[in-house]
């Protein structure tokens, strides 16, 4: 199997938000390794393995990240932004960015110096923690309204097998699907297995719209991240790092995908936990099981702390847990042999 560390560093290093296609066209190159593959828009990638059956498993991972836009570039070189997908703004002053403008830059959100502050700074509008590129009025030459701004945090090894970074939400599956296509490339499959690493989950599930349409699998798995134990989350929202694939329970999901991923799990030895969810799973699994006339549709999400933020936080074994697990699931045939 690749060398899942090494990967996911590699796609954490890379961006993909709007017209920044560096994440999807590095996946594209590794992932065409093992399947042929082709483009659906500016940032999905679509990998192919062919099987005995017309019958399709697509496997979908979202590719994109949240980001932030331009709004406006004033005279000091200070610029105004809004949020590209859920960012926390609690964490942005004094946080590291790239601007992508006519050329990249690093810039800072600005931070209010503790000495000259009233207590604690609370903000309710992203608009008011201004970017510091240090251009002054050179900033109106590289940066204009409509550029795109990502986290610049570089990913690094914590203890054990503990990794942490930007963006593994959700280049970790990301990574997990490039290195099953990687472990199904030579084995006979008893169906089509369509690998999807789709844009704009974060922008409102967009990318997996078309691209589902285009596939139209019978069945499905959507590959994500979830919460992760950490402060402030309780046991019954989380599972901890280290604990293997999360497999999503729901009245939105099969519950025959779901069944029989768990029996995988517990017949191959495979670390997992339930997620248990009461309606929609907040994953591409929501749009991928009502496309076209409906879609068999599982979830398997790794667990991750520091959610939306540029020092995600997960753990190696889970990402060879869900690894396994896929792959295994893919050999035996799906849900429709039971």
């Amino acid at each position: 199997m690749i060398d899942l560390k090494d990967t996911l560093f590699a796609l954490s290093k890379t961006d993909g938000v709007g017209n920044i296609r560096e994440a999807s066209d590095l996946a594209e190159r590794l992932l065409s390794q093992y399947c042929k593959t082709e483009r659906t828009d500016n940032l999905t990638v679509i990998g192919y393995l062919s099987g005995k059956s017309d019958y399709t498993l697509m496997l979908d991972a979202h590719i994109d990240q949240i980001a932030f836009v331009v709004t406006d570039v004033d005279s000091k070189g200070f610029l105004t932004v809004k949020n590209a997908g859920g960012v926390d703004i609690r964490s942005l002053p004094s946080r590291r960015v790239t601007v992508h403008g006519k050329e990249k830059i690093t810039a800072v959100f600005s931070a209010t110096p503790p000495h000259l502050s009233k207590g604690e700074k609370e903000y309710d509008d992203i608009g008011e923690i201004k970017l510091d590129t240090a251009l002054g009025g050179k900033a109106t030459d590289i940066v204009s309204v409509g550029d795109y701004v990502t986290f610049a945090n570089e990913p690094c090894e914590l203890l054990g097998k503990r990794i942490s970074g930007r963006s593994f939400d959700n280049r970790s599956a990301v990574a997990c699907l490039i290195a099953v296509a990687e472990m199904l490339k030579d084995k006979e499959l008893p169906f089509n297995v369509a690998f999807v690493l789709s844009d704009g989950e974060e922008l409102g599930l967009r990318g997996i719209r078309t691209a589902s349409f285009k596939i139209n699998p019978q069945e499905a798995i959507a590959v994500d991240v979830s919460f992760g134990d950490g402060i402030g989350i309780g046991d019954e929202d989380c599972s901890p790092l280290g604990s293997g694939a999360m497999i999503g329970i729901s009245p939105t999901l099969d519950r025959g995908v779901s069944n029989k991923l768990i029996r995988i799990c517990e017949e191959k030895n495979i670390p997992y936990t339930a997620e248990v969810m009461g309606g929609r799973t907040g994953t591409n699994a929501d749009m991928i099981s009502v496309n076209r006339e409906g879609v068999k549709t599982g979830t398997v999400s790794l667990p991750l702390r520091n959610m939306h933020s540029d020092t995600e936080i997960v753990d190696l074994n889970d990402l060879e847990s869900v690894c396994k697990l896929l792959f295994e699931y893919a050999l035996s045939g799906g849900v429709e042999n039971v």
